[in-house]
């Protein structure tokens, strides 16, 4: 199958349109079919009838599809619909003739026990409300049923764009996704709710379709590796690399910068220097005595990328390290109170959207609050949008960081990170992933392509930590950057 087909995400608006432009291509029956052999194999080996849930509407359809299907195959299927015939939409209405026609009925209420397959086609990709009445009892009745869950398209109560679930959600082992990737299952309550994903392109050439910057950061980076991580060449030297300068390190909290310039170094910065804001300030790292340590001033001077933020703090001393490294015309990352502070100050704000070079954002979602006058809560209910829109209010390529973080440029294009784990909620992460962006900035790359492989290679080092029985518990953020570089160098 076609990788592009595989990695594209498509919000509802869109899959919709896609619809209608292949209106007649029997496309409930292609979802059905590809939904019924997946419930196949989870089922195969499990006694009981398979139970599927139909809704009221085109997931409904799909159901009945599945259900059809699967008594085709010889499978015990029971289907529990509410609904009223007459109202489905008109190609689950011929859904549900053709599964009465093959001799099929439906049931008010589920049958008694677990049974082998529970398939949720209650809701599909247009839900956007809590489900609530009758829904929810069968909503309920799946989760806390003891056989696994198939959904079809999105967990029933997951908004597909946000990855909310305001109300009661279905919690799926397994989802079989239609078309595209959907953004609310990969980001949000998504990525707890649908299980393991598989996208079924129902034989649409997704590929083709206008989904630049609409796609899956993926964890395999040897699919995307840059040139910069294979050192192929061998006349080179520490200059070939670039110097990384690092911005922060007020009272107390010198330990953040130093974390990202230890992760530059791992991921492969000619040489950082590291500047604090602090005065006095520590002279050597002695973990990595590489660092070159200095005042926040010194460190700036010939700089071919500036991380600024981590442990930066929010003193006029900050501020004024902060103001002279977003006019320094290099590439910079803006991390934790770097944000704060511009959030806080238009004259900073307008600096940074006037910058004549790249500009890297990284917030978290009270930074990226903060930057957009709001609440938390309002930024994690539609993250999407969120990060777009700080993209466009500081002219900056921009990471929402969290589960499934979100991706934003300047353009309007957008992605989403698929690596990463909860190894990663712990403090310092955040400086890890502000020097391998850095670092990925000093050594050339383009702007867009730096935070792409830093946000993907980030998670990825989390991932590899958990693979090899590190974490995901008590995995400290110093722990990241080793894991990184045995990534980009394909250690096994």
């Amino acid at each position: 199958m076609d990788r592009a087909a595989l990695d594209a995400i498509l919000t509802v608006d869109e899959v919709r349109a896609v619809e209608r432009e292949h209106a007649g291509a029997d496309l409930m029956e292609r979802a059905g079919i590809a939904g019924a052999r997946l419930a196949a194999a989870m089922a195969s080996e499990r006694a009981g009838p398979i139970v599927v849930l139909a809704g009221p509407g085109n997931n409904g359809g799909d159901g009945f599809v599945v259900a059809r299907e699967l008594r085709r195959a010889y499978f015990d299927v029971a289907v529990v619909f509410r609904g009223d015939p007459a109202r489905l939409p008109a190609d689950a209405r011929a859904a549900h003739a053709a599964w009465i026609a093959a001799g099929g009925t439906t049931v008010a209420d589920p049958p008694a026990g677990a049974g082998a397959l529970v398939v949720d086609a209650l809701f599909g990709i247009g839900l956007t409300r809590a489900i609530d009445g009758g829904y929810a009892a069968l909503v309920d009745w799946a989760n806390a049923n003891r056989a696994p869950v198939l959904a079809l398209d999105v967990p029933s109560g997951l908004d597909a764009d946000r990855g909310n679930a305001t109300g009661p959600a279905v919690r799926a082992a397994a989802t079989a996704t239609f078309i595209a990737w959907k953004p609310g299952l990969l980001t949000g309550d998504g990525l707890d709710l649908a299980g393991a994903t598989s996208v079924h392109p129902l034989g649409l050439d997704v590929g083709a379709l206008d989904t630049a910057g609409r796609r899956l950061v993926w964890t395999a980076l040897d699919e995307r590796r840059p040139a910069v991580f294979t050192r192929a060449r061998r006349n080179v030297h520490k200059g070939t690399y670039g110097t990384l300068a690092i911005v922060g390190g007020a009272h107390a909290m010198t330990g953040a910068p130093i974390l990202a310039g230890r992760a530059a170094i791992r991921t492969g910065a000619g040489k950082t220097r590291v500047g604090f804001v602090a005065t006095p300030h520590p002279d050597v790292d002695p973990v990595a005595p590489e660092l070159m340590l200095s005042s926040a001033t010194h460190a700036i001077d010939g700089a071919d990328a500036i991380v600024a933020g981590p442990g930066l703090g929010t003193t006029d001393a900050s501020a004024n390290a902060l103001r002279r490294a977003i006019g320094a015309g290099v590439p910079i990352v803006l991390d934790a109170d770097a944000l704060n502070l511009v959030s806080a100050s238009l004259s900073l704000a307008e600096a940074v959207v006037r910058r004549p070079a790249s500009t890297l954002a990284t917030p978290h979602p009270a930074e990226a609050a903060r930057l957009l006058g709001t609440t938390t809560a309002i930024v994690q209910r539609d993250r999407l949008a969120a990060a777009r829109a700080i993209a466009k209010r500081l002219n900056a390529h921009v990471v929402l960081k969290g589960a499934g973080s979100v991706l934003a440029h300047p353009d309007g294009a957008w992605e989403v990170n698929a690596s990463g784990n909860a190894a990663l909620a712990s403090a310092g992460s955040g400086d890890v992933l502000a020097g391998i962006a850095g670092a990925l900035l000093a050594q050339g790359l383009d702007a867009a392509d730096a935070l792409r492989y830093a946000v993907c290679l980030h998670g990825a080092a989390a991932d590899r930590l958990v693979s090899r029985g590190v974490g995901p518990v008590g995995v400290g953020a110093s722990e990241l950057a080793d894991a990184a570089r045995a990534l980009i160098n394909r250690a096994d």
